[in-house]
């Protein structure tokens, strides 16, 4: 295994150990980790950027299909609120798809932070979630 491999599995094992405290998660076969925090499904994925910035990239599934020429602005408004992470709207024959995506250098952090850090993503999807969704 090269140290660059080595790397991105010790941080997707903290970050499994991490998320199990909250949810269930599922180890995929290349190695990334998906789970669902409610109606929300997420996946985190570890990659090393350069030798020393090793980096976790959230993405979370807020809402899809979702209908109203409006919801662009009301996503970048809801964007513009402040949170952690980036959130992204692509239309579709089928509607409106939005994500929350969220990318930190996280070599070094311990289990605790760590989980704290995602969970404070990952609730924020699933408020934005309930928000679309209930007004969809």
């Amino acid at each position: 295994m090269s140290r660059e491999a080595a790397t991105t599995a010790t941080l997707l094992i903290t970050a499994r150990e991490a998320l199990e405290k909250f949810v269930e998660v599922r180890v995929d076969d290349d190695g990334a980790l998906s789970f669902r925090h409610g109606d929300v499904p997420c996946a985190v994925q570890g990659v090393e950027l350069v030798e020393g910035l090793a980096v976790l990239s959230l993405t979370c599934v807020v809402a899809w299909d979702l209908a109203g020429d409006d919801l662009p602005r009301t996503v970048a408004e809801r964007a513009g609120q402040g949170l952690f992470g980036t959130l992204g709207v692509v239309h579709s024959e089928a509607g409106w798809d939005v994500t929350l995506r969220y990318a930190f250098p996280a070599e070094g952090l311990a289990t605790d932070p760590l989980g704290t850090l995602l969970m404070l993503v990952v609730s924020t999807a699933s408020q934005v979630r309930a928000e679309l969704v209930g007004t969809a």
